[in-house]
């Protein structure tokens, strides 16, 4: 498995790795802003992943009279 197999969807899951950095600002200085920052981090790659999923129905495109 290249690089060409890797596919937008799964390159997104490398983005949960900014959770590693977000959990130890949450220990090592603030909960409350940790737990905000990593709220935002998974919204943030939840939308990504949503945004770059397939199409499941058509675009409007064709017209059906």
């Amino acid at each position: 498995m290249g690089l060409n197999a890797l596919t937008p969807r799964h390159a997104l899951l490398v983005g949960l790795l900014a959770l590693l950095p977000v959990g130890w600002f949450a220990f090592g200085r603030s909960t409350t802003g940790g737990l905000v920052a990593a709220v935002n981090v998974v919204l943030i790659i939840a939308a990504l992943y949503v945004a770059l999923g397939p199409v499941e129905t058509g675009h409007g495109t064709t017209t059906t009279r």
